[in-house]
């Protein structure tokens, strides 16, 4: 019953972490946006050929356990979302290019994400592996974003008000601060878990994705000069 609850709390508090931030975007930026193919197949390229492939080689290189292995290729082939959308909320970044790439990456997450794990998962461990994978609670999170986007977007389009967008990006804060605090509290109650009794040599490689990959997205955009 306890997992249950943890997992309709989670899920509650993304949906409307997305709504918020979807239903913030004016509908104008967003149509601009969908048009903006350069922006939009770096991203997409990023997302689902070389973020999966880095994952895939820090789980190789430093050999990973197959929990700690599994759960890195599940984050570094899944689509860019909730998160993604609040900071650049958060820091005045182009909020409708972000809610316009995780839509479309969240779209195709439907075939790349268990195509990229079969693979790279398969290759790491064993298909035994790929198999115990929770794919119900995978697939349950993009419903749950792909709802949120379209659901906050509608409401965008049909209210057509500053004010509202003002109080669904404040409702997307308080869900996304939400979230955060109760992932930590989820996580420091779980006893099971011991991420912080890692060598420092994991923590570096969970990094490195990350740092690579912003490092990369960072030289294409201004090779080809994204405005």
């Amino acid at each position: 019953m306890a997992v249950t609850f943890a997992e309709v709390g989670s899920s509650v508090l993304l949906f409307f972490l997305v709504f918020g931030m979807s239903a913030t975007v004016d509908m104008k930026h967003m149509r601009k946006q969908v048009r903006n193919r350069n922006a939009l197949l770096i991203g997409v390229s990023l997302q689902f050929i070389v973020l999966p492939f880095l994952g895939f080689c820090v789980v190789k290189i430093l050999n990973m356990s197959a929990p700690m292995g599994i759960t890195l290729l599940v984050v570094t082939s899944s689509p860019g979302g909730s998160y993604s959308n609040w900071w650049c909320s958060m820091f005045n970044a182009d909020l409708a290019l972000s809610v316009t790439m995780t839509a479309i990456s969240t779209l195709l997450s439907v075939i790349m994400l268990p195509v990229n794990l079969i693979i790279y998962a398969t290759t790491s461990y064993s298909s035994a592996v790929v198999k115990s994978l929770d794919w119900t609670a995978l697939f349950h999170s993009l419903i749950t974003v792909i709802g949120a986007i379209a659901c906050g977007l509608l409401c965008s389009a049909t209210c057509k008000s500053h004010k509202f967008n003002l109080m669904a990006n404040k409702l997307g804060n308080v869900a996304g601060i939400g979230l955060v605090s109760y992932s930590i509290v989820l996580s420091s109650s779980d006893q099971s878990v011991n991420i912080w009794d890692e060598s420092l040599l994991f923590y570096v490689g969970v990094a490195i994705p990350c740092v690579l990959g912003l490092t990369i997205a960072t030289g294409m955009a201004t090779y080809i000069r994204l405005e």
